[in-house]
């Protein structure tokens, strides 16, 4: 039938325009971040380019649906000229926003090392992100031009693909024969949404980009938005697994902890946290004398406090974003699919490190340069317990605003010397937390630095360099103060760097490892700690080496009292978790192990994933414990051990 050939045939076509601009812009995607996704070989290719359609699939039908239905609604009036010209704008309107999302998402996963979410909406409120997406847009000025290319291109490939209208002039054929394309149409499109038609198939999640992808990292490709936006909205309900009962849950693993004496009791010390911008272990020559020439590094200071501390070798973090860090590090609590300091469920009982020891008599303290209402840094900071918060505003009160930075807050030297002049006022003992900000895109430092410091082989090793000399600029000032030898400092990186440069950081298990150590000026502590170590851990091991002796919740494990439990690092990464172990490495995505590798394996090479294989079900077990373990307390929004345990 002409009417059937015409009008289908045409909205097809249109609809084809958008699979080539995804395929375009995926082509982007990749050449902008080849370093983090690896080479593809050629045998990859079919089950890319099939993932890949399935999930354009999803995109083109979520935000067409609207255009969809009017380009077949089954009435005459969609012939007049009007009425296709309000068609063509919605479509290059709506499908303009689908391309300037998708090339977005090439810058933005450079650094994220995820694609763009609804948890980003998260930040939108910050008051600096007009001024950060000009600085984005400069810095990659191709990619907009290549966006407007690809956008002219389309509305010259509309235009190309005429209406013909042809009408079928007996009403009894032409209601119901356009009616039956309608409901046709309808019923393809709630098939190709939900990924295939039978009640069997659930609609996709990102997670399942990793059927159709040789590595997990390589999932991120065949992902597009607005699908990763649109499936990621409302997904505050927690599905919680059921992998064990109560009674074996209980026996793999626990959140609850029952100290005993202490190994290491350093007393009621002070406790101050320094949590590092994008500190990846690879900055640093002590962690990884391999990479660096005699006399060569990126953390001089640290280094030598390493060399005088206790330092976990293998360190990793729990997460991807800055937000996910102080979860980890405060309250020992780990962020998933979803940021757990965006949850709804984070509101629930929270006893975490700064509530614990401020009931011990400790004035709690967390300092950062950035704006109050920023990251969502402050509002954390104050669920986990801590009681007093210095941030940018409370810093120009007193020194004016001629140290911001001009895109995240205060530069880290005269904001970590207006910490530690705050911190010598507080009554002993204290715990005082700060976050870093320099060492971040857009990686500036002062002018009069700028000469100063050396280039180093990434962008970020300048503005390292920077914010290792405003540590040791702090120790400086500490050193002189009655506080500074009673007291733990740490030192542990919120996450991985965007620019990275080392082979071993490319995979998914380097790409999140990071600076971790403790340091006492008296030396009280000194090791190499070669045993796996998280985020996670910090809370536990402080809690212990201060002499804490009461029960508390936690998913990490005192290092130094708590042999019983596996030394471990968990993550969410491209879309599926990680385990990590001293001696293997599992990915999975909660149901089953989607590739497994030698710990020694740094580079990941070989596959080795056996569903037989002791250690690998060893650690698949252990994980699920873990993650039934979370999403159990989550739902429960009890983060706190039990009074009749």
């Amino acid at each position: 039938m002409r009417l059937f050939r015409n009008d289908l045939a045409i909205l097809i076509k249109r609809l084809l325009i958008v699979y080539v601009l995804l395929f375009l812009c995926r082509i982007l995607f990749y050449a902008m971040n080849t370093d983090s996704l690896g080479a593809i070989v050629f045998a990859e290719i079919p089950g890319l380019v099939r993932g890949s359609f399935i999930f354009d699939t999803i995109s083109v039908l979520y935000v067409n649906s609207l255009f969809i239905f009017l380009s077949l609604i089954p009435f005459r009036f969609r012939a007049h000229s009007l009425y296709q010209r309000v068609l063509k704008w919605l479509f290059l309107v709506v499908n303009s926003i689908v391309i300037i999302l998708n090339l977005a998402d090439s810058i933005y996963f450079h650094y994220a090392k995820k694609r763009f979410t609804s948890d980003e909406f998260h930040f939108t409120g910050n008051d600096n992100n007009w001024v950060l997406i000009g600085k984005f847009t400069a810095e990659n000025w191709y990619v907009v031009i290549i966006g407007i290319l690809l956008i002219s291109g389309m509305a010259r490939a509309y235009r190309k693909i005429k209406y013909h209208p042809f009408r079928i002039r007996n009403n009894y054929v032409y209601y119901p024969v356009n009616t039956a394309i309608l409901a046709i149409a309808v019923l393809l499109c709630i098939g190709g949404i939900r990924g295939g038609f039978t009640r069997a198939v659930r609609p996709l999640a990102l997670g399942n980009a990793t059927q159709y992808a040789p590595s997990p990292q390589k999932a991120a490709m065949i992902l597009s938005n607005p699908f990763c936006i649109i499936r990621t909205l409302g997904s505050s309900r927690i599905e919680v697994p059921a992998y064990f009962t109560k009674e074996e849950l209980e026996k793999i693993f626990t959140p609850y902890h029952y100290p005993d004496e202490s190994t290491y009791d350093l007393g009621k010390r002070n406790v101050i946290i320094f949590t590092l911008e994008s500190f990846s272990s690879e900055h640093s020559a002590f962690l990884n004398p391999e990479l660096y020439t005699e006399h060569e590094t990126n953390t001089p200071f640290l280094d030598s406090l390493m060399a005088s501390g206790y330092v976990f070798m293998d360190a990793y973090a729990n997460g991807r974003k800055s937000i996910d860090a102080l979860p980890s590090i405060l309250t020992s609590i780990p962020s998933y699919k979803k940021p757990f300091a965006l949850l709804p469920q984070s509101l629930g009982n929270v006893k975490g490190l700064p509530a614990l020891l401020s009931e011990e008599g400790y004035y709690t303290s967390f300092f950062c340069g950035s704006q109050r209402n920023s990251m969502g840094f402050a509002a954390f900071a104050s669920l986990s317990g801590i009681e007093n918060i210095y941030m940018r505003e409370d810093y120009e009160k007193i020194y004016g605003s001629s140290d911001f930075d001009g895109a995240w807050g205060i530069w880290d030297e005269p904001f970590l010397r207006y910490m530690a002049e705050t911190v010598s006022g507080f009554q002993q003992p204290f715990m005082a937390s700060v976050f870093t900000l320099t060492s971040h895109h857009p990686f500036q430092v002062p002018d009069r630095y700028k000469n100063l410091l050396g280039e180093g082989r990434t962008k970020i090793h300048k503005p390292v360099r920077y914010t290792e000399l405003a540590i040791r600029g702090f120790f400086e000032y500490a050193k002189g103060e009655p506080w500074y030898q009673n007291s733990i400092f740490v030192f542990v990186a919120d996450h991985v760097s965007s620019e990275i440069f080392a082979e071993k950081t490319k995979t998914p298990t380097g790409n999140s490892s990071i600076i971790m150590f403790i340091y006492t000026p008296d030396n009280a502590i000194i090791d190499k700690d070669r045993n796996v170590a998280q985020q996670m851990d910090i809370m536990p091991t402080l809690l212990g080496l201060t002499g804490y002796d009461k029960p508390y919740f936690a998913f990490g494990r005192d290092v130094f009292n708590e042999p019983e439990r596996m030394p471990n690092a968990t993550n969410y990464i491209n879309e599926s978790f990680q385990f990590i172990n001293d001696s293997v490495v599992i990915f999975s995505d909660g149901s089953a192990i989607l590739s497994a590798f030698e710990k020694s394996d740094t580079l990941q090479i070989k596959d080795l994933k056996n569903p037989v294989d002791p250690q690998q079900k060893k650690a698949e077990r252990y994980l699920k414990a873990i993650l039934q373990q979370y999403y159990t307390h989550v739902n429960e929004m009890n983060y706190t051990v039990p009074n009749n345990q």
